[in-house]
């Protein structure tokens, strides 16, 4: 009894010390939180391809609705994404000290203040949806469609919103593997789910819209029953004992204020996309079309950048509550490094499959060479969209949250969409994708040099401080 106790033991200080981000190589740290969370990314993203792929056979009015569906319900995911942010900075910061009452505490009061806010939040958007979906031009079948989707989608959203803030608290703490496999779990009961329950299978009855969106409410019950135990008994993070109301509002007053600009960091890029969209509309609906199918092709070839965003902050957090300033210099140097290693490989396998790739999502020869020309000219600098990320991943994280939002406002206020802007008025198609890989380098450079002066600003402030 006592060796089966003893091999307990030791193999909770194992998972502890793996867990531990101030102590080993801040390399293999960073890998290791990235790599299992960018497969569970490219999951929930494949996820939302086959939702509309399924309703797509429905006919052109359900893909309709749910692409008005769609900008609403990102929106609103990043609000949950803000939360997340707000959580795992304080928390990681919590953790580094080796606060463990504060860990706690915080710990319970984000998971409430989620299921909160996603209540609220359903509730509203319930309320709004036919007024909010006719403002922005649905109408008639297309609104019914919407209506019938968003209900049901909002019905989930309070278990979204937890799932969110619960996986940045275990990675906080430097889990990142059971938060990424409950992503991949996630995803596979939606997809497994929409065929059946959109045309009928099993003996269920097709459902249509409202069966992707059942789908979406069944996968996303996934992550809460599973993610809550874990950090109930395994982690033991759950505070159940009765505390302030003082305290509890201070918490949320806290994660609010990293949560809020983090979210707002997080809608910057897709809204001037949206605006860069409607800058190269000029140029006609097939260089248009192009343009978006690029635009999908981007946002799945930069999926380790996103990881690698979302890892950083665990590891700045920790090591700045535990006063190990130079790995926090150590981690950003080498994401942005992993940025520009991996920017060079993804534009090396575009050059070659660029063609082939574009003739996937189109027959038309103009649609196929827009996109072949993009992906030609732009990945190679995708390192400066990566270095935006990952610095205002770690500026977040170490609760300068004004900070990361002047990244993503600096590069597509100062240099995307001005340069965008300025290229279509000159040039053509190809000159307005060298425009876009010219604002990348550029505000690449900037923010990799304000990155270093802002962290090295702090840490002297911190010093001085203490």
């Amino acid at each position: 009894m006592a060796l089966v106790t003893g091999l307990g033991l030791g193999k909770a200080k194992v998972m502890a010390d793996r867990r531990d981000l101030t102590r080993g190589s801040v390399r293999i740290q960073l890998i290791r939180l990235a790599s299992p969370l960018s497969i569970g990314i490219v999951a929930m993203f494949a996820a939302t391809l086959v939702d509309a792929y399924f309703l797509g056979r429905l006919g052109t009015q359900p893909l309709a609705a749910i692409s008005y569906a769609f900008p609403v319900a990102f929106a609103i995911m990043s609000l949950a994404i803000g939360l997340a942010a707000g959580t795992g900075s304080l928390l990681s910061r919590a953790i580094g000290k080796g606060d463990r009452t504060k860990t706690a505490s915080l710990t319970t009061h984000s998971l409430v203040l989620a299921l909160i806010m996603g209540i609220v939040v359903a509730c509203i958007g319930t309320a709004t949806i036919r007024p909010l979906f006719t403002l922005i031009g649905a109408e008639g079948g297309v609104l019914d469609d919407i209506e019938a989707y968003m209900r049901i989608w909002y019905y989930a959203l309070p278990m979204l919103v937890l799932s969110q803030v619960a996986g940045s608290i275990l990675r906080a703490n430097g889990d990142s593997l059971v938060p990424s496999a409950l992503m991949v779990a996630t995803a596979a009961v939606g997809m497994a789910l929409d065929p059946i329950l959109i045309f009928g299978g099993f003996g269920i009855e097709g459902m249509g819209m409202e069966g992707a969106a059942w789908a979406n409410f069944c996968a996303r019950t996934v992550m809460p029953l599973v993610i809550i135990p874990v950090l109930l008994f395994r982690d033991r993070l759950i505070n159940l004992r009765r505390t302030s109301w003082g305290e509890v509002f201070s918490s949320w007053r806290e994660i609010c204020r990293i949560g809020i600009a983090a979210a707002l960091g997080n809608a910057v890029n897709p809204a001037a996309i949206g605006v860069a969209t409607a800058i190269v509309a000029v140029y006609g609906d097939q260089v248009v079309a192009g343009f978006g199918v690029a635009g999908r092709l981007e946002s799945f070839a930069v999926v380790p950048m996103l990881a690698l965003s979302g890892s950083i902050g665990p590891v700045a957090g920790q090591n700045w509550g535990a006063k190990k300033f130079e790995r926090i210099r150590e981690a950003m140097r080498f994401g942005f490094l992993a940025c520009f290693a991996w920017g060079a490989i993804v534009a090396l396998g575009f050059w070659f499959g660029a063609g082939w790739l574009a003739a996937q999502f189109s027959d038309s020869p103009t649609v196929v060479e827009e996109v072949s020309w993009y992906l030609w000219i732009v990945p190679i600098t995708f390192a400066g969209y990566g270095i935006t990320i990952v610095a205002a991943g770690a500026f977040n994280a170490l609760g300068r949250p004004m900070l990361g939002l002047s990244l993503y406002l600096i590069r597509s206020l100062l240099f995307y969409i001005p340069i965008t802007l300025v290229a279509t008025r000159f040039f053509d198609t190809t000159g307005v994708y060298a425009g876009i890989a010219l604002a990348n380098i550029l505000a690449g450079l900037v923010i990799l040099w304000l990155s270093f002066r802002w962290l090295d600003g702090m840490i002297e402030s911190e010093k001085q401080a203490g």
